[in-house]
């Protein structure tokens, strides 16, 4: 799917405005990941009554505040805005998460195309190998919420990410059964150096 922006910019939505640009950065956000892209624009009536649904679905799967771990789900949002003013206005309201093209990138055009998009909003599920799972899944979110994810999951035949942690994890599980060992001895040398000093403050004014 990384191949999808070969030699393109992405941009988190967050405060920085952090740009992916280097091939690495790029694989590593988007391998092994269903990908969205939300074709919409803030002036489209449909996609203001659409965009507050594809926020919560997206918060829902990836925010730790409802999950314990992020699901493999990535989202581009592709700007049919006018001007770039109504796109960042736009995008201030979304997660910080949301990743988006730089909105003088021709490249949106070239997508808008090749995905057939006609009546935003629209949003494209690709596999991460960049094969179409859904040519348009706003309904599919609206109807059935966050149980959408699962059956991407499964077509895009993604790598389950806890597998992928489980082959590290005996390194990670010695290191952290010894950790509070380690910290609880730390804390008593601590007392100890303490107290000596005080034995050693007090003997000194005796």
């Amino acid at each position: 799917m990384a191949a999808l922006f070969t030699d393109k910019t992405l941009i988190v939505n967050n405060k920085d405005s952090d740009e992916l640009e280097l091939e690495r950065e790029l694989i590593r956000a988007l391998e092994n990941k269903v990908m969205l892209l939300y074709f919409g624009s803030a002036d489209c009536p449909r996609c203001q009554e659409f965009a507050p649904i594809l926020k919560e679905f997206f918060v829902r799967l990836t925010d730790e505040f409802y999950v314990e771990r992020a699901s493999q789900l990535v989202l581009v949002y592709v700007s049919l805005d006018e001007t770039e003013e109504k796109q960042d206005t736009f995008l201030k309201t979304m997660p910080k998460h949301w990743l988006f093209l730089p909105f003088q990138d021709e490249f949106k055009r070239e997508l808008e195309l090749r995905f057939s998009v006609k009546d935003p909003p629209v949003v494209v599920v690709l596999k991460p190998n960049g094969e179409v799972i859904a040519a348009n899944a706003t309904e599919e979110i609206k109807q059935w919420g966050t149980a959408c994810f699962q059956n991407w999951f499964e077509a895009a035949e993604l790598v389950d990410r806890n597998f992928l942690l489980a082959q590290e994890f005996d390194n990670v599980a010695l290191k952290s059964i010894t950790d509070p060992i380690r910290r609880f001895k730390y804390k008593l040398k601590q007392k100890k150096r303490r107290k000596r000093s005080q034995e050693e403050e007090d003997d000194l004014f005796s």
